[in-house]
């Protein structure tokens, strides 16, 4: 019993190191941590701040398939910008190929989050 329990103690000693050394800066915030800090601030339901947080995303989302320039205040800007079809290399062969038109969704940060970070 007591082979097995000195066993299991290495095993957790990483994973709490992994933890905390998570929380420090460069922890990943997801939406629903995002979604559980609304719903303590503003006391509502865990479920409903997430599902309102998703409603969010949808409409975000549908104004940039219009070609909306979206402007989050002390965020940000999103925008859809057109990419013009070129001519790039292979790296292994290095023979030309074409590279088709596209588009890629842009993020200009806002003066106030530049000078927080």
């Amino acid at each position: 019993m007591k082979a097995t329990a000195s066993k299991a103690s290495p095993k957790a000693t990483p994973k709490a190191a992994k933890k905390s050394a998570g929380t420090s800066a460069g922890a990943i915030v997801t939406l629903r941590h995002i979604a559980e800090q609304l719903s303590e601030a503003h006391e509502l339901p865990k479920r409903q701040a997430n599902e309102m947080l998703m409603q969010v995303i949808e409409m975000i989302a549908k104004s940039l398939k219009k070609g909306d320039k979206i402007r989050l205040t002390g965020l940000g800007i999103l925008q859809v910008r057109k990419r013009a079809a070129r001519m790039g290399r292979n790296p292994q062969t290095g023979e030309p190929i074409k590279i088709k038109a596209s588009k890629k969704i842009a993020f200009r940060p806002a003066k106030e989050l530049k000078e927080a970070v």
